[in-house]
């Protein structure tokens, strides 16, 4: 049985999965009548975050353009550039038993490309999810519907992992950006340049 979360909800995921090594971070969304003509191209990203909260390089930072991050423990499968079709738009594959001791936490971001060019904007958003599921099953495992509470914002940490007492849980964070990715590797200890 898939548990759906609310914002600010924290779950365990490996100590209510024993077994739950291999993790699928599907994100998903639809986009609002929409007539700028341009598809809307939402890129999920992950940051691996050490002790301090920062992330320390390009190795700690897994997005569209460095697929594979955390000595391979932390994959994306691809862009997706329109969001077109059901399901999960793109995704983050994550080797829970794998991800450096160093890396205390991931965060799971999306952002809009060219957001400010296109004028383009998480208010024309709807439908955004982030399903966790146990790859080795391909069982849901949880869910978090982000709702539609943002208009400006033109990125999104949606969630984060983060190791507890040598176990994983799961944070639905929801919070938003209006500066893009730029913004949210500020955030993270990087310079987005």
């Amino acid at each position: 049985m898939t548990i759906s979360l609310s914002k600010g909800q924290r779950i365990d995921l490996t100590k209510t999965n024993p077994g739950l090594r291999k993790a699928i971070i599907g994100l998903g969304w639809d986009t609002n009548k929409y007539t700028g003509g341009h598809d809307f191209d939402l890129d999920a990203s992950a940051f691996l975050l050490h002790e301090d909260g920062k992330a320390k390089g390009i190795q700690d930072f897994v997005f569209y353009n460095n697929l594979v991050g955390g000595n391979g423990s932390v994959e994306h499968t691809g862009d997706n550039r329109t969001g077109e079709g059901d399901g999960d738009d793109e995704q983050i594959k994550v080797d829970l038993s794998l991800v450096p001791s160093s890396i205390h936490r991931i965060g799971i971001t999306v952002t809009i490309h060219d957001a400010t060019t296109r004028g383009q904007n998480f208010g024309q958003v709807s439908n955004a999810f982030v399903r966790i599921v146990d790859e080795e099953t391909n069982r849901e495992v949880m869910r978090y519907d982000l709702g539609e509470e943002f208009s400006i914002e033109t990125a999104v940490v949606i969630c984060e992992l983060y190791r507890h007492s040598g176990e994983w849980k799961f944070q639905a964070i929801g919070s938003g950006f209006s500066g893009g990715l730029q913004d949210l590797c500020r955030n993270y200890g990087l310079d987005a340049q």
